[in-house]
């Protein structure tokens, strides 16, 4: 997540989100950065309109709240199952950070 949120400090700042801006800031936080991970976020955020993604995402946020009330008629009992967690790989991880972006 701190990869993210470098990339996320960078364009707030109005700097380009590069290879060694990234590492700079994850260096100065104190994060011990993967070199492979910061190639995958900055591959991941190429001609990617981080503007219009989080515009969009905001728009996606606000449709799970307007569908709470019936969530909480929900039955009890769907309320007590766990989901199943399922194993992801370091490339779907990669590949599911380049969607959040776009």
């Amino acid at each position: 997540m701190e990869y993210i949120y470098s990339a996320m400090v960078l364009y707030s700042a109005g700097k380009d989100i590069t290879e060694d801006a990234v590492s700079a800031i994850l260096k100065s936080a104190g994060v011990d950065a993967d070199a492979a991970k910061i190639k995958a976020l900055i591959a991941s955020l190429e001609g990617v309109d981080i503007k219009e993604a989080i515009a969009s995402a905001s728009v996606m946020a606000a449709a799970p709240a307007a569908a709470a009330p019936a969530a909480a008629a929900a039955p009890a009992a769907a309320a007590a199952e766990e989901p199943e967690e399922e194993a992801v790989s370091e490339e779907e991880a990669a590949a599911g950070l380049s969607a959040l972006f776009g």
